[in-house]
């Protein structure tokens, strides 16, 4: 029986991806926290090794908590992480590969000088966690931020290291905002303004922007913001086109929490981590015997316009795809749905495309600007079964025969001004016949003008008690989870819907059965 959580410090090291994650050995509840660790070659296939990291020694003894990996100049990988010591302080800590010639790093020394980093009498000892990848700055000096928050107002604190030891809060703030309450698992990189390689944590220099990523304890949802990071002054300025608060830009907009991204050099990408925690009882996973998974690794880059950034599973899946369908050209009438057949879909990889270019758009429902900053408040009123002008229409996954069970991922037209509204939706509210379960629905605006496009993308990546659903190629994505009783296995099936008043054409659909990744060969 087990419970992992928190994604840590991945990296790459000598061929090989590490995955650390917070992870509970002796049960499928929280407790008892270690740092696990599986490796891979190819990010799909894991095999699991000794946990690197377990309380053993004062400055940890009550707790490994979250951290990151950074690579030094001289290509040693190091952990950062949170110990919670005696007196129930969080304190940051480093650790040590013990052998630098194995390129599983299966062995981890925490030196006796740790820790690097304690809080001071002005910080809040209890929150005081989480810290980042490190950087290396324009003076040589290296930089880490530490989550934390005076009142209710949010916080990164930066210090400063000559040697990776001997660390200095700087005075100001790295950066702040109110009302959002505890930072947790803050992440910092740069992202180039144009194309999708990824950059180095410590890239520095013209054509690029930054991102700050934060966690938020009191809502447990994360946004980020996209800006400018002077190295002079150790300040970050959030570009003003989007919000610096808990209605602001997100990853992902259903259940994924505690993200961590890094830098793979191998292929030139940034890879995004994230955590789905369990929806249905304690009970339940207890029975089960597990609780938490690893959303599914995504690239992730910064969309062309600067507003945002875009995200899209690791090229890697691709691997696991079985046997095909393929549908082009069909119209889905007002309030009709048709079944895509031939293959088995409770772990699928499905890709669709509708066309809406031929509708007069400007006759949808219009757009209550009360629901501006709450895409997932406006869901719950027009959810998947209420009918709407152009809209809803999308995919049930996870569907049985009779419909009782069924999982809606869907988009709906709306027009604002002389503008339209794009809505997307994950409506878990009938995926599931059983009890005691949380069946929320997650929703996000896309950043698309359908006027001038015609069409709007969906992939949805199908895993039994898991949906993670892209929109418009990564601009809006949504991870739901999910536990359907009668749509299992041979019996969860896969339909395209249209339950707005305006036929619409699928332009294109293919669907992938997906093979299951190996858990004992890298």
């Amino acid at each position: 029986m087990l419970q992992q959580i928190d994604p840590n410090g991945p990296l790459y090291y000598k061929g090989i991806y590490h995955l650390f994650y917070q992870y509970n050995p002796k049960g499928a509840v929280w407790g008892n926290i270690v740092w696990a660790h599986s490796i891979s070659k190819d990010l799909i296939n894991w095999i699991p090794l000794e946990p690197a990291i377990y309380p053993t020694k004062p400055f940890d003894i009550n707790g490994c908590w979250s951290g990151s990996a950074t690579i030094l100049q001289d290509g040693t990988p190091i952990i950062l992480y949170t110990g919670i010591d005696p007196k129930e302080h969080q304190v940051q800590n480093i650790a040590f590969p013990k052998n630098l010639s194995d390129p599983y790093l299966q062995e981890w020394v925490k030196p006796d000088y740790n820790p690097i980093i304690a809080p001071t009498v002005r910080l809040n000892a209890s929150a005081f966690r989480d810290p980042t990848t490190a950087w290396l700055g324009l003076d040589k000096h290296w930089r880490v931020l530490v989550g934390s928050k005076w009142n209710k107002r949010g916080k990164a604190i930066l210090y400063r290291s000559r040697d990776f030891k001997n660390w200095t809060m700087v005075k100001h703030p790295f950066h702040s905002a109110v009302n959002t309450g505890m930072w947790e698992c803050p992440d910092f990189y740069p992202v180039a303004e144009k194309g999708k390689i990824g950059l180095d944590t410590s890239m520095h220099g013209r054509g690029m922007k930054h991102v700050l990523k934060v966690s938020l304890d009191l809502t447990r949802f994360e946004y980020y913001t996209i800006g400018t990071y002077d190295h002079t002054t150790d300040r970050y300025l959030p570009d003003a086109t989007a919000m610096d608060n808990s209605s602001g830009l997100r990853y992902d907009y259903g259940n994924f929490y505690a993200s961590k991204t890094f830098y793979d050099p191998e292929k030139k990408r940034r890879i995004l981590w994230g955590w789905a925690n369990e929806s249905d009882s304690v009970d339940a996973d207890k029975a089960k015997g597990w609780a938490g998974i690893q959303a599914i690794p995504r690239t992730i880059w910064l969309d062309p316009s600067g507003r945002q950034l875009l995200q899209w599973p690791i090229e890697e899946l691709r691997t696991l795809r079985g046997k095909q369908v393929h549908i082009r050209d069909k119209i889905v009438k007002s309030g009709d749905y048709f079944e895509v057949k031939g293959i088995q879909t409770a772990q699928a990889d499905v890709k669709v495309e509708f066309d809406v270019s031929s509708l007069n758009l400007e006759k949808v429902e219009p757009f209550d600007y009360a629901f501006s900053n709450d895409a997932q408040a406006l869901c719950k009123i027009k959810g998947a079964d209420v009918k709407g002008r152009v809209g809803p229409f999308g995919l049930w996954v996870l569907a049985s025969s009779n419909m009782q069970e069924k999982t809606a991922v869907f988009f709906r037209i709306f027009k604002a001004g002389e503008k339209h509204v794009v809505l997307m939706c994950q409506d878990t509210t009938r995926s599931s016949l059983s009890p005691d379960l949380y069946k929320p629905t997650f929703a996000g605006f896309v950043d698309l003008d359908i006027k001038k496009t015609g069409k709007i993308s969906l992939r949805s990546l199908i895993d039994h008690s898991v949906v993670e659903s892209f929109g418009e190629k990564g601009k809006t994505c949504i991870t739901s989870r999910v536990y359907p009783s009668l749509a299992i296995g041979s019996d969860a099936h896969l339909f395209v819907f249209n339950n707005g008043e305006e036929n619409i054409r699928v332009s294109k659909l293919k669907s992938w059965e997906m093979k299951r990744p190996s858990m004992n060969e890298a």
